[in-house]
């Protein structure tokens, strides 16, 4: 992205590296850094492996704001949002906030709509629709 062009995440002019980059909802971290806090529990004994407490403030806040907790559900959610030619910011967003309508996931995420593949507002609908059914068996 040129020093001149403005980012603009509405419009996803959010720099090459950050288009191109692989994002995680929190459900993804936090299966992921349960993983590590798990193995440094096992290993606890050696004072290199002591679970910092930014560890854990990290951990914490995750699992907090994770909106799916098992990691069948969590796997369910990529795959659905995956299947929308989203980009993965806009596949985070939408994972990590759980928006209930068409009009808040376009509030949230007007990439959507402003992008040349524009989805429309039945696909928006199926998505959160499908999203919402992971959720209730969670």
């Amino acid at each position: 992205m040129s020093g001149e062009e403005e980012e603009n995440a509405a419009e996803l002019k959010i720099g090459d590296e950050f288009l191109k980059a692989k994002c995680l909802m929190n459900c993804e971290v936090a299966i992921i850094l349960e993983h590590k806090y798990e193995q440094l529990q096992q290993m606890a004994d050696d004072p290199m492996n002591q679970v910092s407490q930014v560890f854990e403030k990290s951990l914490q806040y995750v699992k907090r704001f994770s909106r799916y907790k098992n990691p069948d559900a969590v796997r369910q959610a990529r795959e659905i949002l995956s299947r929308y030619q989203l980009a993965e910011f806009e596949l985070c967003v939408l994972g990590n906030l759980c928006p209930e309508t068409v009009e808040e996931a376009i509030a949230m995420v007007p990439s959507m709509k402003s992008r040349g593949r524009a989805l429309d507002e039945e696909a928006i609908e199926k998505v959160l629709n499908d999203l919402s059914m992971i959720k209730k068996f969670d």
